[in-house]
Parts: C-alpha cells; structure tokens; sequence
C-alpha cells in the first residue's frame, strides 16, 4: 500500500455517516505511517489493527469533542526517508497534526526532528529505542509504550536472583536492537555477571545458522534475543531445528502472539518481557480481549494492546485539553493518567514516556489449547523499569 488511505470516516464531504450517527464535517484526523510490508510488516499491521479497532468504537460511541475520528494510513515500507515523507505528506496534504504508528524506531528517529516544524504531535504505540526519550528527545514526541530500555531493565530484574551467570546478545542492527542489546549488557554487568559476546543481523536475515553456531559455541548459559517480525520466527524456528535450547537458555525483551503463531512449539520456554499480554488479569483487560475476540475470532497480540493503550491516551489527552490544537493539547498529555488494559499507568511531564508496570512472561503448553500461551510470572512497578528521566540506564 503506497497512498494514504483513510479509515472509519468518508473524506471531502459536508456530513459523514456512521452507523446510525450523522457528523458535521471537521474530523480529528490522526496519521499513522506504518511498515505494512516489509520483515515488520506484521508488526505495522497489528499497529494499524488496533488504531482502526479504537476508531470504530470512539466513533460509533460519539466521537471525541463531538468530532469522528479519521484515521490516515500510509505504508512506509520500514524504510526511514519513506517515513518521513509520508507523515510530511498527512501534515500538508491532509492537514493532520496528530500522529502515530512509525513501527521502526529508526523512522521515529528520522522523523521526531521535523515535528516542531510541521506543528504536529506524534505519540508512539511501539517504538523502542530509549533515545527518543534521552538524547533525541523533542517536546512534541510523547511513548505511550514500554520501551527498549524499560523491556530489558524488567528481564534483568528477573534475572537477578536466577543462576544463570554468562549470556550472548544478539539483536537486529539498527537503532532499537543495538540500543537493547547495549542496555541489557550494562544490565548483566552490573549485576556481577558476564556478557560474553554479542552480534547484529541485517533487518531481514533469513538464515540464522552461523548465529546459532556462534551462540553455541560461546558457552553462553543464556542468550538475549532482540528481534522482531520475520526476523524473530526464523530465528525461533532454526534454534529448534539445531536443538539450540538443549543448552542454552532463550530469553527475549519481546514476548508477542504472532511469534508464537508463526513457530508454534518452537517457541515454548521461552522467557521474556511483554508489552502487553492478553493474560493480564484485571477487569479492564478482560473486558478489552473479550471484545477484541468478538469482532476478530482470535485475542489481541502485544503491539495490538499496545496500539490501544496508545489511543486511550491519546483520548484521555484530547478530553482534558478540550481541543486538538497542538499547544494545549502537548501540555494536557504531559499530565495525563489512565486506568486501562494494564491498570493504572501515567505519563511521566520530563520526557514524555508513560510509565507502566513491567511484566515477564513464560511460553508454555496447554492441554487442548493449539497455540502456546505467554504466561505471566513476575510484574515489576514501572517505578523499577523506567529509567532516570531523559536517560537510558540505570543507576541500581
């Protein structure tokens, strides 16, 4: 998909009609560029699954201020310049200063500096490089999301007590996978334990082989995956193939259901951080995977809960500032709170990241369940996995 297409509203008429509810025209209109295609178009799908969910309840419940929601999407392909050309068009094309989406961090990465500029506001449902809230940080950047940083420091909380002593890393090479990678090995350090090597696979490896060899050969008593989309099922599916897991111990900073879809038993033990789960058990959580199961016949992945947390915030932020005017609407989200999918979380005014409770997750095996189910097993306040405002490391 190379245009923008829009979801939940007709564009360019004087009155829009949703189901029974007749709008004047004006929508909110919310922009998501998004890797649709590409080795993390699953991951951008899930993305825009969520946001297109969230539309469709938001509007047939009335909007927000009285306004239908639009949401705009265009594929960007994963790629950066692409990214940002695309959210340049939905801001003077479209006239859309509120954005999502950006499924890679190196395209929120890209973009984050021309958002001043164009007077638009992009909040991330899944971007995970701790730059975008330390040394990149802009104003107009607000993470909804848990990130890099935040998924790993949860995994090394739990490693802590664990008698694993030597680990491997290996992560996608660009900026979220290096940056993780980096945060756990810190992480290992200062626990009084050892990081006996690490590696990068281009975006898109198909063949992990000579990785596992390596792993392998390490010693290692673990290994830390950052990995995603294609990426992470190929790499999931060859360490069974090579009985990698007969010796080394799996542990990943994303726990999500297309993996454990797409590889099946492959993925059993496997241990990590999550987003999100479908599992979490309270009210709010229930009530949203019910739903989810009713429209979509399946329950909701990591990157969909996410999307939704996302769009509750950025609701949350649009009831409070009583407007979508880039000023007022900046300030109102700096303080905004939600009782949501993961209970209680708020967004922290110094860098702009919400700050939420860290889960840990099992994959295991069900009787008479087909697919394996991401067990939670340990949850850590997000007061523990957030790091220093404006930083990505931790000082404990």
């Amino acid at each position: 998909m190379n245009k923008i297409t829009r979801r939940g509203m007709l564009a360019g008429a004087s009155f829009a009609v949703m189901g029974t509810r007749t709008y004047a025209a004006n929508p909110i209109k919310i922009g998501m560029p998004l890797a649709l295609t590409g080795p993390l178009g699953s991951v951008g799908n899930e993305q825009k699954h969520g946001a297109e969910f969230w539309a469709k309840r938001i509007n047939a419940s009335g909007g927000l201020l009285g306004r239908p929601v639009e949401v705009l999407i265009a594929d960007t392909g994963g790629d950066p310049a692409s990214c940002v050309r695309k959210a340049q068009e939905l801001v003077e094309r479209e006239n859309c200063h509120l954005l999502m989406g950006m499924t890679l961090s190196s395209e929120a990465l890209a973009v984050v500096p021309k958002l001043a500029e164009w007077n638009a506001i992009f909040i991330s449902s899944d971007n995970g490089d701790g730059r975008l809230t330390a040394e990149s940080f802009v104003p107009n950047f607000f993470r909804s999301n848990i990130s890099g940083p935040m998924g790993t420091r949860a995994v090394s909380l739990y490693l802590r007590d664990s008698p694993m002593k030597t680990f491997y890393g290996i992560g996608m090479d660009y900026a979220w996978g290096r940056g993780s990678v980096g945060v756990f090995e810190k992480e290992v350090q200062r626990a009084g334990k050892t990081m006996l090597g690490t590696v990068f696979s281009p975006t898109g490896t198909k063949d992990f082989s000579t990785y596992i060899t390596r792993i392998r050969q390490s010693g290692a008593d673990a290994v830390y995956l950052v990995l995603a989309g294609d990426d992470y099922n190929a790499f999931l599916a060859q360490a069974k193939q090579y009985r990698l897991d007969d010796k080394v111990k799996l542990l990943t900073e994303v726990v999500d259901l297309t993996s454990i879809r797409a590889v099946g038993d492959a993925a059993v033990g496997l241990i990590g951080s999550t987003r999100y789960a479908y599992t979490l058990d309270n009210p709010k959580n229930k009530a949203f995977v019910a739903d989810w199961q009713a429209a979509f016949g399946q329950v909701p992945d990591n990157n969909e809960g996410e999307q939704w947390q996302c769009c509750q915030i950025l609701t949350a932020g649009i009831l409070k500032a009583g407007t979508t005017d880039v000023a007022p609407l900046r300030s109102a989200l700096e303080t905004v709170a939600i009782d949501d999918i993961k209970g209680k979380v708020a967004m922290r005014a110094c860098d702009h990241q919400v700050i939420q409770p860290g889960f840990i997750v099992k994959v295991t095996k069900h009787a008479g369940v087909a697919v394996p189910v991401p067990e939670v097993i340990a949850t850590y306040p997000g007061e523990k996995t957030a790091p220093g405002c404006l930083k990505m490391t931790y000082e404990d």
